[in-house]
This record gives C-alpha cells, structure tokens and sequence, in this order.
C-alpha cells in the first residue's frame, strides 16, 4: 500500500493531505495547523538533504532523484517542490563542503613557502575526492547551474594559479607549468580515485598524487613540456566532457 507524503506549498508550508481550509486545521480557521504544516515542509526538506547526499555519494551525481525521494520517504511531487531541478539539490547538499575547499584555498595561500601551500592544498582537496563521490563528480567536471560550484571553481583556479606564480618567483616550481595543466591533471586523476580507492586502500592516492606533484618540481634537468599548454576554454570545454 503506497503511503501518501504531506503535499509541500510554495510558501514553505505543507498540505498534509487531511482536509480543512487552509488557513487551519481548526474549524475556527485560527491558523493553528500552519506551524505543523511549516514542520512537515522543513522536515521533509531536511530528510531530502540527507538521502541526497547519502545517493550522490555512493552513486554520483547522475544518480536517479526517484532513488533519493524513495530513501527520503517521500513522493517525487515533494522533492520538486523544493529543488525544482538536480543543480539546485546538488547546490544545497554541497554548498558547506564546497565552502570548505575555498577554506582550505584561503588557508594555503597565507602559507609562505609556495610548495608547501601548494602540497597542503592539493592533499585537503583529494582527502574529499577520495570519501566523497558526489564532490568528486563537482569537483572533477563542470555542471550547469551550482550555484556555489561556480564560486569553487573561480577559487580553486585563483589558488593555483597564485601559489604557482609564488612557486616559480621561489625557485620551486618549474617554470613552464601552467594553472590550465595542473588543474586538467588534478581532475583526470581526481576522476580516478573513487575507483583506485575501493579496489586498494582509502589513502591509495596519496601516491599517484605524490608523484604528480613531483612533475611540478622545478629540476634542471627538467625537459620543456611539449606542445602548447591548455587555454582556459579547453580546459573548460574537456571538463565539460568529463560529465558525458
């Protein structure tokens, strides 16, 4: 027997289904059910956050939204009510963890050694990449309509591109690197780990990663890089690709 969710309004409140006006549940129409129906609405929305993330992390992003309503315990009808489109759930799921990676940025850059900043940086993002599958989706590719992705992105971009040039007026980092290289590297090997993960260890990569970082070392014996690096629009135009 299918059990009928409470029907979610666009003010915030919620029908529970069982009659009356809807200025209350009371026959003096006193308005004293509309606290219960705000209740309902903010409870339902709260078991949403929490099956979406638990769904996003196990299965991605693509993930399907029936899943997440099923495991919520409500109906399609209510999750569109409140996150009308994926980007707007994905968006409030992820919003305080992608805020916590522009943290992780902002605390790198006030690290005086650039390579250290850089290394500190690069290990916090792939600490999230490695135990979280939906912020390694955002992360790795671009998708349309996040909001607060696109604040990240901007970030990440900035960070790297900061340290990098910190890096190479220190003598660390090679010189012929661009942030277009490193930040095409870090999401094809960032795309990787979930997989690298469950077949080895939880921390497998730290090693790939490890040497990654290597290749940014300056060396005089360091060859020059070949062909033309990345330009901000193919880098953009690859990630994009990354979602297909």
């Amino acid at each position: 027997m299918k059990i009928a969710d409470s029907t979610d309004r666009s003010d915030g409140t919620a029908d529970t289904g069982c009659g009356g006006s809807g200025t209350g549940g009371g026959k003096d129409g006193s308005g004293a059910g509309a606290p219960v129906r705000r209740r309902d609405a903010r409870r339902n929305r709260d078991l949403l956050l929490e099956a979406a993330h638990e769904v996003f992390t196990e299965l991605g992003l693509n993930a399907p939204l029936d899943v997440i309503a099923r495991r919520a315990g409500v109906g399609n009808a209510t999750l569109y009510r409140h996150f009308p489109h994926r980007a707007a759930l994905v968006d409030a799921v992820f919003r305080d963890q992608l805020t916590g990676t522009m943290d992780a940025g902002d605390r790198a850059r006030d690290v005086d050694d650039a390579w250290t900043g850089l290394i500190g940086y690069l290990q916090a993002v792939f600490t999230v990449l490695a135990t979280d599958r939906g912020t390694n989706d955002l992360m790795t590719t671009h998708l349309e309509g996040v909001e607060s992705l696109v604040a990240v992105h901007a970030h990440n971009h900035r960070t790297v591109e900061l340290l990098l040039e910190r890096g190479r007026h220190q003598g660390t980092v090679r010189p012929d690197v661009t942030t277009e290289d490193v930040l095409f590297a870090l999401a094809a090997l960032g795309r990787a780990v979930p997989a690298l993960t469950t077949a080895t260890t939880p921390d497998a990569w730290r090693r790939p990663l490890a040497l990654l970082c290597d290749s940014l070392r300056a060396a005089p014996t360091s060859p020059p890089l070949p062909s033309p690096a990345l330009t901000p629009q193919q880098l953009d135009d690859t990630l994009h690709h990354f979602n297909r």
